[in-house]
C-alpha cells in the first residue's frame, strides 16, 4: 500500500522492491545490478520515463561495487545499448588493456576465466581451439577490442607464425558481435545449469 492507504501501482512496487535490495548491502549487489540492467534494457511501456534515469543511477551505483565477472555479464546484458552500457559502466578500453597486463603477470587462463564470467575448464576449451574462434567468440562477446585479443592470443599461442596469427586475426574479425554476446551468455548460462 501506499501513502494514504491506497495501493502502489506496479512500477512503483518494483522501484521499491529495487530500492530494498540496494539497502541489503553488498552482498546482494550482484543480483540487484543484474536485475536492474534487465529492466532497463526491457522497459515496460508502462512504466513511467522519468523512473528510468533512478534505475541508471541505482545500476551505476550498485555496478561500482561488484567484481570483475559481475561487470563483464553487465557489459555483454547491456551490450544493445552502448551509450548506456557507458554511463553506467564507464569506458571499456582500459578493461581490454588491464586485462592483458593482468594475463602476462598471472596466466592467460586465470584472468580469462574472471574477466568472462566462466570457469577456468570453460577457457581451457576456448584456448585449446587452434583457429582462435572460440577466443574470437570470447572476446567480442565481453566487448573486448582487436588489439586485446591479438594480445591474448598471442600469449596464449607464442609460437605461432605469422601466417597463422594472420588467420586467427580475421577469426576474429568474421565473427559477428551480437552472435559472439549470444554464445558467450551461453556458455555463462551453461555452467549455472550445470551447476
Amino acid at each position: 500500500m501506499g501513502p494514504k492507504g491506497h495501493p502502489m501501482s506496479l512500477p512503483a512496487q518494483k522501484l521499491a522492491h529495487l530500492l530494498q535490495l540496494a539497502d541489503q548491502g553488498p552482498s546482494l549487489r550482484a543480483a540487484l545490478a543484474e536485475e536492474v540492467a534487465d529492466l532497463l534494457m526491457h522497459w515496460p511501456v508502462d512504466y513511467p520515463a522519468g523512473m528510468k534515469g533512478v534505475c541508471e543511477a541505482l545500476l551505476a551505483k550498485a555496478a561500482r561495487d561488484v567484481d570483475a565477472p559481475t561487470r563483464a555479464r553487465l557489459r555483454v546484458q547491456l551490450y544493445a545499448d552502448p551509450d548506456l552500457a557507458y554511463r553506467v559502466l564507464g569506458a571499456r578500453e582500459s578493461t581490454g588493456q588491464a586485462l592483458v597486463e593482468a594475463a602476462r603477470l598471472g596466466g592467460v587462463e586465470s584472468v580469462l576465466a574472471e574477466s568472462l564470467g566462466v570457469e577456468p575448464r570453460m577457457v581451457k576449451q576456448i584456448l585449446e581451439d587452434e583457429t582462435g574462434a572460440a577466443l574470437a567468440v570470447a572476446c567480442k562477446g565481453a566487448s573486448l577490442d582487436r588489439a586485446a585479443f591479438s594480445a591474448l592470443a598471442l600469449l596464449a599461442h607464442p609460437g605461432r607464425d605469422r601466417a597463422h596469427a594472420f588467420a586467427v586475426l580475421d577469426a576474429f574479425d568474421n565473427v559477428p558481435a551480437s552472435e559472439a554476446t549470444r554464445v558467450l551468455r551461453g556458455w555463462r548460462e551453461g555452467q549455472t545449469a550445470a551447476a
